[in-house]
């Protein structure tokens, strides 16, 4: 009998701690057109000052909102039918929300959803948050773009199951978080500009699963503005890309280091620019990376690695930074299909002169290419280095340097460099080989293949 009450009692007792909140009950109309802020963030508050549980959006409903700032033990629950949309305002949209940490940038400030040194809090369910963020509202003239969401200095967060689509800049901004699991989301972020999905600023310990990206910027970005905030400890699994511009990119703002990463059993399709681009410039390490079991359709550089001097972020020093180290990367088990793109179509890997790239390997890839490639392109030599001369203000972006001498795989300035059982398919004549290396150092090939003949290349 004591047993049986003891249990009544602590039942009763984790149903008062575990209140759900209906943002209903808090004034919210869910009308579609009513500002609900207040309500929806009345019943944040209190929700997080009774010790956590649920802020409801219930289903049928619409419920517009302004910025609101999400707190510890809040779970902000997203019912299947309902939508968090946000207001077509710009003025709804407060200013304490942090900032965007690129240059040049200010005008993505401000945010609809925000966090600052919050812990254990989760934005979840099978509804939709729609940002709202057509360009007939948010413009750079108009006066800004807001993200959908920004997280600072917070931990142990979890976004799972709900559709996030039409952010008027980024998606989302991950700054200097620890212990994020992010599962079963989908991003469409194709209104604006600047679309990217999930971006992780000096972030460690992420797990992303099973998820979809159709984005008109990257789909997902690891970077570290800030020297002293590493991201490290990274898993992306079992996703589905397409995009504008890159399916991830890793690198960039890099002032940081970058170590531990793992991209495994994704596929990346009808993206414009490149699928893993991976790039160091702001003065980090970045070490310790695996790419396995991808598929790629109509990527046109399904791997692309930079390695030079540029700034990126809003707060790093003027006077670009030495260039430290770029080592330890597996690409296993990839196939691409190429056949519907032009001759730029290759694998780019470049470091500078003297600053090599070190530790790099390419193993088990079919790659089908249009080809095209003439004896002209198959002769090109003294390509553009990724200088400050080169870049300018810009990004070391493929244009910079354009159609490269190889039909398949194209290194430079990289020491360390094993290819094993690369398969190479042009559906059209090409004359340039399928690999060529420049200034490589301490190199392997074995079992390279084009249009299913083994060819032996002399480096």
């Amino acid at each position: 009998m004591k047993n049986f009450l003891l249990i009544i009692c602590l039942s009763f007792s984790i149903q008062i701690v575990a209140k759900d909140h209906n943002v209903l009950n808090y004034g919210a109309k869910g009308d579609g057109v009513s500002l609900d802020t207040k309500a929806v963030q009345n019943a944040i508050d209190l929700c997080s000052k009774e010790g956590g549980g649920k802020v409801i959006i219930p289903s049928g409903k619409t419920v517009v909102i302004g910025t609101i700032y999400l707190k510890d033990y809040v779970t902000l629950h997203i019912e299947n039918g309902a939508t968090l949309l946000g207001s077509s305002n710009y003025e709804d949209y407060t200013t304490d929300t942090h900032k965007n940490t690129y240059k040049n940038e200010p005008h993505m400030d401000r945010c609809l959803i925000f966090a600052r040194d919050a812990k254990s809090f989760a934005i979840e369910g099978y509804g939709t948050i729609d940002a709202n963020g057509h360009s007939k509202y948010f413009t750079k003239k108009k006066g800004g773009r807001p993200m959908m969401m920004r997280f600072l200095n917070c931990k142990n967060i979890k976004l799972k199951d709900v559709t996030l689509i039409n952010p008027a800049a980024w998606t989302s901004a991950w700054l200097y978080c620890n212990d994020i699991v992010v599962n079963g989301i989908k991003i469409i972020s194709r209104v604006n500009n600047n679309g990217d999905g999930l971006d992780f600023d000096g972030c460690t310990n992420v797990r992303v699963s099973n998820s979809s990206f159709d984005t008109s910027d990257d789909s997902i970005c690891l970077q570290t503005s800030r020297p002293d905030k590493p991201c490290k400890n990274i898993v992306i699994t079992n996703c589905v890309f397409t995009s504008k511009w890159a399916g991830m990119r890793i690198g960039l703002a890099s002032r940081g280091d970058f170590e531990s990463v793992t991209v495994s059993n994704c596929t990346f399709h009808d993206i414009q620019d490149s699928g893993l681009k991976i790039q160091m410039n702001e003065g980090g390490e970045m070490k310790n990376m695996v790419f396995n079991n991808l598929i790629m359709k109509n990527v046109p550089r399904p791997i692309f690695m930079t390695f030079c001097q540029q700034r990126a972020g809003v707060d790093a020093p003027q006077d670009m930074q030495p260039m430290k180290a770029m080592h330890g990367f597996i690409f296993s088990n990839i196939i691409a299909d190429n056949s519907a793109l032009d001759k730029n179509s290759a694998i780019f890997i470049t470091g500078m002169p003297e600053h090599y790239i070190t530790d790099i390997q390419l193993n088990n890839i079919q790659f089908k290419v249009s080809g095209g490639g003439t004896k002209e392109d198959a002769n090109k030599i003294n390509l553009k280095e990724y200088t400050l001369e080169t870049l300018g203000n810009w990004w070391p972006e493929f244009s910079k340097v354009g159609t490269l001498p190889a039909s398949g795989i194209y290194a430079r300035h990289v020491d360390g460099l094993s290819i094993n059982n690369f398969h190479l398919q042009t559906i059209n004549e090409d004359h340039r080989k399928p690999v060529v290396f420049y200034d490589i150092v301490n190199s392997s090939t074995k079992a390279i293949f084009l249009n299913r003949k083994e060819v032996h290349l002399k480096f």
